[in-house]
């Protein structure tokens, strides 16, 4: 069995193993094919049966072309550069990887609004740059310092991700309020459920976990964060399309919107041109609440489970049953 892996550096820049797939055929990993639509994709897959990727797309061209193609595992949770539904109609199943990275996003999602709160990168290198030891008091801060104890959470999106980020957040003695549109047991002991409008109202922090759709997509717009508190802080590490950009940009540059701290833009990676790169009082990072090397482990190890499944000839996690 041929397996080919087409952008596999993300995954595994050299801390990991291919041992796992290694075991079930004959590998091939690139680091890196295209982003875009390009006949190097199927050139690269050639006569392989299984075709592993990322952000590759595999579209309707690139499966025709590939007639020996039997299956496609994504080594991530989202397939939309996928063309599933094709895929489907060819017999292909298209695997994902649904759950790995539960402990690292939420983790991620409240060391941006810590450092949002605390500022804690600039007032290091502030030390370092000597300011601390040329100053005439003490101590000294740049920012406004942010108490979240007593304050409320918003969190839309309340899956498994939103719950482990609920648990920290009362940890942390914040109000936790949820917005999902399939509340469950699990989250009612965490939060209390409101729907979008009270929870734009009400929290001061609002974070987003929920998944792509095309009603959600821009969801934060200026006519949403009109209703939202004044200097509200906006944490996003699900998906960059959930936000517009223009009007969160504007929405800092006016003080509305207090600060951001983002983990995923529109279009990645990041263009020159984006609002957002001048915006007052945002972080961007690039796109790495998901890649701690344990979480990137589990996804090796569920992605081998996946091919494994299929060539068993029962497999798990088509998201194109």
């Amino acid at each position: 069995m041929k397996i080919v892996v087409l952008d596999g550096y993300t995954e595994n820049p050299g801390d990991l193993s291919w041992a796992p797939l290694e075991a079930l055929g004959e590998v091939t990993v690139y680091d890196r094919t295209s982003y875009v639509e390009d006949p190097i994709i199927a050139e690269r897959i050639g006569d392989a049966e299984i075709v592993v990727m990322n952000k590759t797309p595999i579209s309707k061209e690139t499966i025709d072309k590939c007639p020996n193609m039997k299956a496609i595992a994504v080594l991530a949770t989202g397939y939309n550069v996928v063309d599933y539904n094709y895929a489907k109609e060819k017999g292909i199943p298209v695997m994902n990887v649904p759950t790995y990275g539960t402990a690292s996003v939420s983790q991620f999602s409240i060391a941006l609004l810590l450092e949002i709160c605390h500022h804690i990168g600039h007032h290091s290198k502030s030390v370092h740059d000597g300011n601390w030891a040329t100053n005439k008091d003490w101590c000294y801060w740049d920012y406004p310092l942010i108490e979240l104890e007593g304050k409320t959470i918003g969190i839309i999106g309340f899956g498994r991700i939103g719950q482990a980020e609920g648990r920290i957040a009362k940890a942390l003695g914040m109000n936790v309020l949820a917005y999902d549109l399939y509340p469950n047991d699990s989250g009612k002991a965490i939060a209390e459920y409101v729907d979008l409008d009270t929870l734009l109202s009400k929290s001061d922090v609002i974070s987003l976990h929920c998944n792509l759709t095309p009603e959600n997509t821009g969801m934060i717009n200026k006519e949403n964060i009109a209703k939202m508190k004044d200097g509200v802080i906006l944490i996003n590490n699900a998906r960059g399309q959930l936000i517009n950009e223009q009007d969160v940009a504007d929405a800092l540059n006016s003080g509305k919107i207090g600060a951001a701290g983002l983990d995923v833009v529109y279009t990645e990676p990041i263009k020159a041109d984006n609002p957002l790169l001048k915006a007052k009082n945002c972080i961007i990072t690039p796109h790495i609440s998901w890649a701690p090397k344990e979480s990137r482990q589990r996804i090796m190890d569920i992605t081998a489970n996946n091919v494994k499944s299929f060539l068993d000839g029962n497999p798990v996690n088509v998201v194109n049953k």
